[in-house]
């Protein structure tokens, strides 16, 4: 019943999000519109939240290290296996393998099986998706899509975006405790309250916008079930590491179910923003929108299992 509490909403925001294409309700310009307010505004200020408020572990920089250097080997796994997953999507569908969906999927589904005391355990993992997915991702794209890359303006264009100055700023004020000295002046609330109306739309804008795009064609159903294994399969093996580089993180009960949960969730939703240069026709959209989709879908029933087998 927990799993249905937590996902129907999911499926209806992706619903009304198809609907309103269906209906021609909205235009692609205005659903693109929403998503930049989102990855460009709004989550960014989520990401920082979460860091100054979670309690940051001596394990916090390895692990960001460890998933980092997993995920750019997945990313080459994947334009390896790219003759296996189907040539028509074999320039965006590499980076569909790359990175979990953490604060929108992961990140709820978690905390009702855990609480929110351990939520610092998805947290950890998603920053070192924000670095793949802001600092790596534009790098590749870039050089794919001009050829050469103006490496200083590339850099601060990287530093500079609101993804990297929350993250940044988020671990500064966290570690140096000037956060905790400006909430102790009497502004926590003030604080929370304020940051709880910038992150409740964000995961129905998100969804919805991804609903948008949503559409399945008999052509692209083979690259996406392929597709699918291989994350599957690569995600069990990022899985199987973790008991043998950090046996003693795992040993833990909620870190066992942030890392069997985590990496059956979907696609970090800034992806498809991030590879948009890329994208040469609405099917190339429609693919990757369908591949999130699909993988909300595994990550209802990875959280099944794990609420009935191991929490």
């Amino acid at each position: 019943m927990k799993a249905v509490e937590a996902l129907f909403p999911v499926f209806f925001m992706l619903f009304l999000g198809l609907l309103a294409r269906k209906r021609q309700w909205i235009t692609f310009a205005q659903n693109e519109g929403a998503k930049k307010l989102v990855f460009t505004i709004l989550f960014p200020l989520l990401v920082y939240k979460v860091l100054v408020t979670s309690e940051l572990k001596s394990t916090f920089l390895i692990q960001i290290i460890y998933m980092d250097i997993i995920w750019l080997i997945v990313l080459f796994i994947g334009f390896k296996l790219t003759p296996f997953t189907g040539k028509k999507f074999a320039h965006i569908s590499p980076y569909l393998l790359v990175t979990c969906e953490g604060g929108n999927v992961a990140l709820p589904l978690y905390i009702s099986i855990v609480g929110a005391a351990h939520a610092v355990n998805i947290v950890t993992f998603d920053v070192a998706g924000i670095l793949i997915n802001f600092g790596v991702l534009p790098i590749l794209v870039t050089k794919k899509v001009v050829g050469q890359v103006e490496w200083k303006e590339l850099l601060k264009k990287i530093f500079t975006s609101s993804f990297m100055v929350s993250v940044i700023g988020g671990v500064f004020m966290n570690l140096t405790g000037l956060h905790k000295m400006i909430m102790d002046m009497g502004l926590e609330s003030t604080f929370n309250s304020t940051m709880e109306l910038v992150i409740t739309p964000i995961t129905g804008i998100i969804l919805f916008t991804l609903g948008y795009e949503l559409k399945f064609e008999k052509e692209m159903l083979s690259s996406l079930l392929r597709l699918a294994i291989v994350r599957l399969v690569l995600c069990s093996i990022i899985i199987g590491l973790f008991y043998v580089v950090f046996p003693a993180l795992v040993s833990e009960k909620a870190f066992e179910i942030a890392i069997l949960l985590y990496f059956m969730c979907p696609t970090g939703f800034p992806v498809p923003l991030q590879v948009q240069a890329l994208v040469t026709c609405e099917d190339d959209e429609s693919y990757m929108s369908a591949f999130i989709s699909l993988f909300l879908v595994v990550a209802l029933i990875a959280y099944t299992l794990i609420t009935i087998f191991v929490a």
